[in-house]
Parts: structure tokens; C-alpha cells; sequence
């Protein structure tokens, strides 16, 4: 009725309008419009505009142009003007929107329009108020509790009732400058809008007037909606769908500006949903696959819409429940339901097991709904975690499930091994078996109650049982088969067996191999590889030395590996151990190598046991001593000993010999070349690889060899006796060369008085002077002799009387004026003329032996000249040729 009224209405106007064809009159100043009429004008105060309708031709094929004016105030003062082309259209009616940057209740606003056609303008139509409001005995303000957009600018008035004016305004307690708007209306503009950082996100203005009374309201600031970001759909059922989103900005908890979101199927005539903030859920449209979606957040500052589209098929997100687990020793299986019925279709799952790895594995065609899983190669007595997670073709996968926890059950096993040792007076054999259990994992205690040992020999089986890790058994020659299990609290472990070979499988005896020690320490075990070994090695070993039987200790190694390193922290340093190396055969374990040595040698071994009394000559000495070079407490291999010889008491001498004894079985050692009746200090040590160790000592004297004192007595005894049988017959001829030789010569007249007498003087002299460093000269004389006839002799009693000649005295020092002659006979180096000399030149060698000082300070006298006669050794009758001549002379020299 309503619409039929509004049309009735619009179609009278047009009537009005274009009914009366005589009032567009044309005078002589041209032709008249009819003046338009404003058919509604409505006022929205939240968004602060004016929405102005009138009527239009319904049909044209030009667009009209309308002015709009719009004035504030009673007065009507014009503050906008614009020019609106209007183009024809299906509805009759056209609605043009103003937006007012001032408040719309603060003053009236009023609209009025005009048009033209071609160059005439029709007369402006009525004005068309909204009026503004009136106070009434309290000022008014606005806007008043609205929600302005951040970043803007607004502007605030201030209302008061009649007769009451404004003083001031403040906005958030400061004041700002006002304008008025007509005769009692106050105004504010305030630019960029911030959002307080309060926690209530308002603005505070108040206005102060004439009577004394203030007035204030609160609005407040927030942002325009955010388009949906990241808009995704899915179902977990194929039965309900939720599509989720996220906003570029979230709003603030206290926010005022509460927005509004709607999601709409486009393709579909299903009504709106209403949604939450970031997610809406609705029920799947049947028989629909292909979605197109839109959402929209709405609030007071605009709106914003985002579009999506896909297949409901590829947006299946299974729910998984997981059942149980039930675990295993070394595996545990599991299962889980899947929501919905959705095992028909292409069903994968993920099972993810911590700390292992994650396996995929399909779940189609389950016609229970439920999935089962089997995990494998699970280590025992362990905690494991699991969880799963499923996807339909593998495009998207589901959420995971809670982890579940669950403990593979513990793994006992023992390492089996055994000693055999015979009987004496029998031909049974004790047997003692050795275990170690070993549990797998420590998730649990694991409490072993006890053991069960069974053996079978010759179709007998015997069993006994043992609350300890060692048992003995006495078997019989034939080959036996031993089985040994750990009671559990959840049954039995894995059994062990080992075979003890037949009696008459005897072990071929084998040779100790030594091993060479290492600095890092440690043992590094190496052997041939048998074929006969189909079963693995098992290294066995024990630590010598000790008072108190050692701990027997083995090892298994698998088939096919010849090597085995054993760290040094299992051993102890200086130590003996010997390793026995077995090959597991279909028989029995063979022994196939014995292997010895230390972890790590020492130096300090023990010293050797000399054996006394010493056997020694005078020229070599014997030792011998005793040494256990195989003794398993000695902290190191014997390589040999070091044998050492000193002379007694001789610290700082360096020895005399040294000698090293390769063999450590060679005790014994003879030492040559010794002095006789001379005491020795002789040590003996014993050398490993880190040297010698200690020493044992010995001081010994080698004996006195007379047979070589009689030797060195009786040889010049015999050599005078001989030499006096020999020169018996010449005796007179030898005392007459003796008389010459100790006799002075006839010529010399030397009394005893006077000789004594210089020689004492001489003596005292000599006493007196400090020896210098000795000179001899050597005098070569070149004579060229006149024949006999012409040649002068000096007679003795010339050269007896002679006074010391001018050119002798020139080599003497001018402190010493005194000449004394001697007699001094000399024997010349150069007696032998040569034979292509002429026969008149004599080459005469005189060599003057005597000593010459010189002249010390403090020296209460001079040194006296001493001159020596030179007389040949031969007489002039000894020279065949008459080339020897005597020559008599003195040379000038420095006495002692």
C-alpha cells in the first residue's frame, strides 16, 4: 500500500510538470522552466550526510545538469554549490548524497536545485531544511558518542539554550579556538584523529558558557575494517564446512566500533551465515562440489568484502582417533578410527613415532572405520611416543592426533662362556659356565629371579638351577650341549647355548704371540681369519700376575671380522695379560691363537740376582746372575740386560764399557781389556722397551799377573848381562873412549878451587832468574879455505889470550863488558862436502844449543857472556880429502 501511495505520488508530480504545456511561455525575453520540486530529503546523523531526491524525466536521450545549493542557518548562507549532470534512467526518481563536515544537528541545512535545458536555467526550488537541534536548559554537543575514523579530521559544536552564549571548548582537556556558527552555535575543528593509547579509547570534549556550567561527551576513534586475508574452507566430515581467515589488524578488546561478519554463497540460495571474528562454519550444500563464497566485515566506518572459490572434495581434513597401541619386544601395533565415513575414498595416514622416523601407509576400504598400523624394528625396554594423522589423495592432511606413550617390553640375554678343566684319575672334565645378562633398554627395572641351566650329553637332558651367574658342572668325555635362560617376571629370556667339544678334541700347542704395547695404551687384536670359524670368535683373557686367581673376562666377534681394539680404560698399565682367541665351530669353540702383552709397559722391573764369587783374571771378569725373564709380575717385557763396567770409585768418569745383552735368556758375560790389580764396579740391569731397570751391583779387583812383573824384572837384567858378555873383549878399547869422555882435556887448565867456586855462583844466579821461553838458533858457516900452504893457524895459546873481538862484542848488550871462555865441543849438522862444490868451499853446520834470556826488570845485575868454544868432533886426519878443518871460536850467548 505503502509503494502504491509513493508511486501515486511521483506520477501526480510529473503531471504537475509537464501537464501544463501554455506556462512555458515564450516573451520577447525568451522561454521559462518550470521550477523544479525536492520530493524527500533525509538526514543521516552517524555518517554526518544529507540524501537529496527529486524527480526526472523518465525517458530522454540527454543528461540534464542540476545545481545544488546548500545552505546553513536560518540565514541561509550558502556553503556549497556543485553542478550535477543527471542522465535518464529506469527510475523516475534521483537521490543525490552531501556530506557535512560539521555535525548535521548542530545548525539547520538546507537544499534547494535547479536545471537547465540547452542555454535555460529554470527558477531554484523551494528551500528544503533539516533542522538542526535546539537546547533546552543544557548545552548541547556534537557529535556525541560516535565512533570517528583514525587519522581524520572533525569538527565539534557546541549547543547552548537560548540566551546562554560560549566561552571556551577544550578537546581532551585543551582548550582550542572556536568559530561561530550563526548567533549562538561554537565550533571546533581538530585534524589527524588519534587513537588513545588509554584503555578505554575515548576522546573528551567539553564546552564552558556564560552561566557558569560546563557540559562534556565522549566519543571515540577507531580504524575502518580490514579486508579478510589468508580466507581458506574445509570440512572434516563432508557434512558441515568451516572457512577461516585472518585480518591485517586486529581490533583493540575495548573497541566500540564492533564489527559484523557475513558469509555468503553466491551460487547457492542459501541465506547469510553469521560469523565470528576469523571463522564461520555452515552446513555443506548437497550434491554441491564447486563453492563460491563471499565474506564481509561490516561496522560504522564502511565495510570490506573478500571472495573465494573451491572444490568441497579437496578440502577434506580427516579427524583421526587413536585407539591403542600394543607393544611388542621389538615391535608394537597400533590403530585409530577415522570420523565420518570416509574410508571409501582415498584414504593415507601418517604414524609418527618418536624417536623414530615417520611411515605412511594407505587406510581404504575399512569397512569397521578402524586403521591398523605395525611398527617395527622398535628397540626394547624403550618409551616411545606416537601419533597420527591422515589426508584424503594426500592434499591435505589433517590435524595430529594427542601423542600416546607407550614401553616395549624389556630384552634379557646372556653371553655365554665356559672354562673346562680335566679330571685327574678321569676321563670326566669340570666345567664351569660363565653368563653375563645384558638388558636392552632402561626404560624399567628389570628383576631376574634366577636362572635355568640345562645340558644334554648322549640323549640325556639334565637341568638345574642357579640364583647366581656361575655354575659347575661334571661331564662325561662325550661332547655336551648347554642351554642357560634368565627367569623373568614376564616368562623367560632368549636361551644361550654353547657346546663343550669331546674329550679327545684336544688343542694343539700353540705359541704366545706378544703384542707391542702403544703409548694411548689399549690392545689392538689381530688374527687369521679360519674357515673353520662358522659361527664367529670369542676373545677370552685374564690378568696375570695376580696373587688371587683373576676374573675370567671374554668377548664375542661376529663372522668375518679378524680384528678387535680393547680401550685402555679396561686394563691397567703395567699389567701382564694374555689373550686366548677361540674360532666357534660346529664342534665346540677350537682354540686358535695365543696372544700376551700390556696395555701399556713400564720401566721399572726388577733387578737381577748376581752369582758370586766372580770369576776374573787379570785382565777380564765374568758375570753371571739369575733372572726370571718370564715372570708374569714383571710390569714389562725382558728384551736383554745392560752389563756396565766402572773403575772403583771413578763417579765422574764416564764407564768403561757398556755392553748389551740381546738374548734375556743369555745370563752371563765376559768383559776383556781390564787393567790387572784394579778394583771395578760392575752393574747388571734388565731392559724392557722403556729401558733399563733396576740395577744389581758388584765391586770386584782383577788379579795381579806375575808372570808379566818377572817379565818386565828379569828382561834388563838379562839385556845388561848379555851387553856385558858382548863388550867384555873390547873392554879396553871402551875404557880409553870413556877416559876421553870424562876427562878434561890436556889443554884446559881448570883448577878445582876455581871451578867450584863458578859453579856455585852459576847456581845461585840460576836460583834467582825465572825462566822465559827457550830459543835455539841454528849457525850456518860458508868457508871458502885458502890452500894449506896459505892458511894461518890460531894456536891455542893465541886463542887462549885473545881479547874479545869488536864484532863478537856488538852482539853483546852494552851492560855486559865481561867475556868468560869454556870449552864446549860441537858436533856440526853438515859435515859432507858436496861432490859438484869446488874443492876450495867447506859448508860448516854449528848448532849453538845453549839458552838465551833476556834482561828482566829488578834484576840487581846483569847477566854475565858466556862464550863456548866450537871444536869439531873429528880430527884433520879423519878428512881423506882435506876438506875438515879445525875451527876455534866463540859465540856471544846470554848465560844462565
Amino acid at each position: 500500500m505503502i509503494n502504491v501511495r509513493k508511486s501515486f505520488f511521483i506520477w501526480f508530480g510529473w503531471y504537475l510538470i509537464f501537464s501544463k504545456p501554455s506556462s512555458e511561455c515564450c516573451i520577447d525575453t525568451g522561454c521559462y522552466l518550470p521550477k523544479p520540486n525536492i520530493t524527500h530529503l533525509k538526514a543521516i546523523n552517524d555518517k554526518q550526510s544529507l540524501v537529496v531526491s527529486w524527480l526526472v524525466k523518465p525517458s530522454g536521450f540527454v543528461a540534464e545538469v542540476y545545481d545544488i545549493q546548500i545552505s546553513r542557518t536560518e540565514k541561509h548562507v550558502i556553503i556549497y554549490n556543485k553542478n550535477v549532470s543527471v542522465y535518464p534512467g529506469d527510475s523516475a526518481e534521483h537521490k543525490w548524497t552531501w556530506i557535512s563536515d560539521l555535525p548535521l544537528e548542530c545548525v539547520d541545512h538546507s537544499v534547494r536545485i535547479r536545471y537547465y535545458n540547452q542555454s535555460v536555467q529554470s527558477p531554484w526550488s523551494s528551500w528544503v531544511t533539516n533542522y538542526g537541534v535546539e537546547a533546552k536548559g543544557k548545552t548541547r554537543i556534537f557529535p556525541s558518542r560516535r565512533v570517528l575514523r583514525e587519522g581524520s579530521s572533525a569538527m565539534f559544536c557546541c549547543v547552548p539554550p537560548t540566551g546562554v552564549n560560549i566561552t571556551s571548548m577544550t578537546f581532551r582537556n585543551e582548550q582550542y579556538p572556536f568559530m561561530s556558527i550563526g548567533a549562538r552555535v561554537k565550533a571546533i575543528t581538530v585534524n589527524n584523529l588519534t587513537i588513545p593509547k588509554v584503555l578505554i579509547k575515548h576522546l573528551l570534549l567539553s564546552c564552558f558558557d556564560t552561566t557558569g556550567k560546563s557540559s562534556h561527551v565522549l566519543n571515540y576513534i577507531s580504524f575502518p575494517p580490514q579486508k579478510p586475508r589468508n580466507l581458506s574452507c574445509a570440512t572434516l566430515d563432508m557434512v558441515t564446512v568451516t572457512c577461516t581467515w585472518d585480518s591485517a589488524r586486529k581490533q583493540d578488546p575495548y573497541d566500540r566500533n564492533s564489527q559484523i561478519y557475513t558469509l555468503h554463497i553466491e551460487n547457492s540460495d542459501q541465506a547469510p551465515v553469521n560469523c565470528k571474528k576469523s571463522s564461520c562454519t555452515f552446513p555443506a550444500v548437497p550434491h554441491l562440489e564447486e563453492y563460491n563464497i563471499s565474506v564481509m566485515v561490516k561496522d560504522k566506518l564502511g565495510e570490506e568484502v573478500e571472495c573465494y572459490s573451491f572444490n568441497i572434495s579437496d578440502r577434506v581434513f580427516p579427524v583421526v582417533t587413536l585407539l591403542e597401541v600394543n607393544p611388542g619386544v621389538t615391535d608394537a601395533t597400533a590403530s585409530w578410527c577415522i570420523h565420518a565415513n570416509l574410508t571409501q575414498m582415498n584414504l593415507l595416514c601418517q604414524v609418527a613415532t618418536v624417536p623414530l622416523d615417520t611411515i605412511q601407509l594407505g587406510c581404504s576400504n575399512s569397512a569397521s572405520g578402524v586403521c591398523k598400523a605395525k611398527l617395527e624394528h622398535l628397540f626394547p625396554n624403550t618409551n616411545y611416543s606416537i601419533r597420527v594423522r591422515c589426508t584424503i589423495s594426500g592434499r591435505l592432511w589433517g590435524e595430529w592426533t594427542q601423542s600416546k606413550v607407550f614401553t616395549t617390553y624389556p630384552l634379557v640375554y646372556l653371553d655365554l662362556w665356559r672354562s673346562i678343566n680335566p679330571l685327574s684319575n678321569s676321563h670326566h672334565r669340570q666345567v664351569t659356565l660363565l653368563w653375563n645378562p645384558h638388558i636392552v633398554g632402561t626404560a624399567t627395572t628389570v628383576n631376574i629371579q634366577g636362572y635355568t641351566v640345562k645340558w644334554s650329553q648322549e640323549g640325556q637332558t639334565v637341568s638345574k638351577d642357579s640364583r647366581q651367574s656361575l655354575v659347575e658342572v661334571s661331564i662325561g668325555p662325550e661332547k655336551c650341549n648347554f642351554t642357560v635362560q634368565a627367569v623373568l617376571p614376564t616368562g623367560s629370556s632368549i636361551p644361550a647355548h654353547i657346546s663343550i667339544p669331546p674329550a679327545g678334541h684336544t688343542e694343539n700347542l700353540l705359541m704366545q704371540k706378544r703384542l707391542d704395547s702403544t703409548t694411548v695404551g689399549g690392545f689392538n687384536l689381530t688374527w687369521e681369519e679360519q674357515s673353520i670359524a662358522t659361527c664367529g670368535y670369542t676373545v677370552e683373557w685374564c690378568m696375570l700376575g695376580n696373587a688371587v686367581p683373576c676374573t675370567l673376562q671374554w668377548l664375542k666377534v661376529p663372522e668375518g671380522n679378524s680384528t678387535l681394539f680393547l680401550h685402555a680404560r679396561h686394563f691397567r698399565v703395567g699389567y701382564r695379560y694374555t689373550f686366548n682367541i677361540y674360532g666357534c665351530t660346529d664342534n665346540g669353540d677350537k682354540l686358535l691363537e695365543i696372544q700376551t702383552g700390556y696395555s701399556q709397559e713400564l720401566k721399572f722391573v726388577q733387578s737381577p740376582s748376581l752369582v758370586e764369587p766372580v770369576q776374573s783374571t787379570s785382565s777380564s771378569v765374568t758375570l753371571e746372575w739369575h733372572y726370571n725373564e718370564e715372570d708374569p709380575t714383571q710390569p714389562a717385557f725382558i728384551t736383554g740386560y745392560l752389563v756396565t763396567v766402572q773403575e772403583a770409585g771413578s763417579v765422574s768418569l764416564p764407564d768403561l764399557f757398556n755392553v748389551s745383552v740381546a738374548d734375556p735368556h743369555m745370563k752371563s758375560v765376559t768383559i776383556e781389556g781390564l787393567k790387572q790389580n784394579t778394583g771395578y764396579t760392575c752393574t747388571v740391569s734388565a731392559l724392557t722397551k722403556e729401558g733399563p731397570g733396576l740395577p744389581a751391583n758388584i765391586t770386584i779387583r782383577t788379579k795381579t799377573n806375575y808372570s808379566l812383573l818377572m817379565l818386565k824384572i828379569l828382561t834388563p837384567i838379562f839385556l845388561l848381562l848379555g851387553c856385558t858378555v858382548l863388550l867384555w873383549p873390547q873392554r879396553k878399547i871402551l875404557k880409553s873412549g870413556l877416559k876421553e869422555i870424562f876427562v878434561y882435556p890436556a889443554f884446559m887448565n881448570i883448577k878445582a878451587p876455581e871451578f867450584e867456586s863458578f859453579l856455585h855462583k852459576t847456581d845461585q844466579w840460576l836460583q834467582s832468574q825465572k825462566p822465559e821461553e827457550c830459543i835455539s838458533c841454528d849457525i850456518e858457516i860458508l868457508n871458502v879455505r885458502p890452500p894449506l900452504n896459505e892458511r894461518t893457524t890460531l894456536r891455542d895459546s893465541e886463542l887462549a889470550e885473545a881479547p874479545c873481538s869488536p864484532s863478537s862484542q856488538s852482539l853483546l848488550s852494552s851492560s855486559s863488558p865481561s867475556c868468560m871462555l869454556l870449552e864446549a865441543n860441537y858436533c856440526p849438522q853438515s859435515a859432507t862436502q858436496s861432490l859438484d862444490k869446488p874443492a876450495s868451499q867447506q859448508v860448516t853446520s854449528i848448532v849453538n844449543r845453549s839458552y838465551l834470556y833476556t834482561l828482566k826488570e829488578g834484576y840487581p845485575e846483569p847477566p854475565k857472556l858466556v862464550f863456548g868454544e866450537i871444536r869439531p868432533m873429528f880430527e884433520a886426519t879423519d878428512c881423506p880429502l882435506e876438506s875438515c878443518e879445525v875451527i876455534y871460536g866463540y859465540i856471544a850467548n846470554d848465560s844462565l
